[in-house]
């Protein structure tokens, strides 16, 4: 028989808008699970950029979800709301969370959960979902990358970037990737990258050219922005897809479309928190078919550079906006 469950619970909340001081350590009223929810017991959280946007007040969370920040947790099923099916109490997972992560419980659609691939603990695995279903979807659903097509990666060293030279390799892409060190550049070519570009000292449209002989890379994956859509234009091959995902050099620039045109190109973009649930639930089975066997025998796995207690948040936000990280950041409550 399972312990009975705590009336009250830990999180991180936001008490308001600023800096990392801003999270603070707080007593609520422990999750519940709706209709068609689990309750997870939290092991460990992902920190993700979207986490710190919150926090600045720059991403509101969809209506509905906790206010809490935390989209991605690893834990053990403690609670089933109605109509679940596939989980029992005592199960592990990993989850995706339209917030609320940042707890020592959470509440999150059953079709959201995944278990655990094997030879993972609780810290490797909050470290998958966020990254993998924003990868999974936006360069595979909507940038339909083939084996033997070229990608360019921008970010090669962050969470995303780790994972989409794993996933991309793995089903035979051609992968280049962009960081802002040498030692960055170097931990993507650890991870299976087939090229690397330092852009602080190099330009990548030139590089980009010069490794794919003029052709330019099928699909670009870039969280930039800026300045970066129109030098994306001119990278890109014939045919290309150009897949948006966040905008840190801004999301206002001035952009010839010429090249788009006489290229034939797709540029699209993604958020991954305000879809469906079942579109949501949709990634996951993709994932869960395609990509955990890879993850359970060893082919890929999740870069995790730095571990912070769960009451030390604010340190692990303050460490990621230095952007020195090389992969993913989690928070751990065991």
């Amino acid at each position: 028989m399972s312990s009975p469950l705590p009336d009250s619970m830990q999180v991180i909340a936001i008490q308001e808008p600023g800096g990392p001081d801003v999270l603070k350590l707080q007593e609520r009223r422990i999750a519940v699970p709706y209709e068609g929810e689990v309750l997870i017991k939290v092991s460990a959280a992902g920190v993700n950029r979207p986490d710190i946007l919150q926090r600045q007040g720059a991403y509101p969370p969809p209506k509905g979800a906790s206010d809490l920040p935390g989209l991605e947790v690893a834990g053990t099923i403690v609670k089933l709301g109605r109509n679940t099916s596939r989980y029992k109490i005592g199960d592990t997972v990993c989850a995706l969370c339209p917030g609320g992560g940042y707890a020592q419980y959470a509440a999150v659609p059953e079709g959201h959960a995944l278990p655990i691939p094997d030879g993972l603990d609780f810290t490797q695995a909050a470290a998958l979902p966020e990254t993998f279903f924003t990868v999974w979807t936006n360069v595979f659903q909507r940038g339909a990358l083939q084996s033997g097509e070229t990608l360019l990666i921008h970010g090669g060293s962050s969470g995303i970037g780790t994972t989409a030279i794993q996933i991309a390799k793995a089903r035979g892409a051609i992968v280049i990737a962009t960081a802002g060190s040498d030692e960055k550049c170097a931990a993507c070519k650890s991870l299976g990258a087939d090229h690397t570009i330092n852009y602080q000292t190099t330009d990548y449209v030139d590089a980009v050219k010069d490794i794919t002989g003029g052709a330019g890379a099928n699909v670009i994956l870039d969280m930039v922005g800026g300045d970066y859509i129109e030098r994306n234009y001119r990278a890109a091959a014939i045919e290309g897809r150009i897949i948006q995902i966040a905008f840190l050099n801004g999301a206002i620039a001035e952009v010839d479309f010429t090249r788009l045109m006489i290229k034939r190109l797709t540029h699209t973009g993604s958020t991954l928190r305000p879809q469906s649930v079942a579109a949501k639930a949709k990634i996951a089975q993709e994932l869960e078919a395609e990509i955990w066997p890879l993850i359970a025998n060893g082919t890929i796995a999740p870069r995790i550079d730095k571990v912070f207690r769960f009451e030390n948040a604010a340190e692990a936000h303050t460490y990621m906006e230095t952007g020195t990280h090389i992969g993913k950041i989690v928070l751990t409550l065991d």
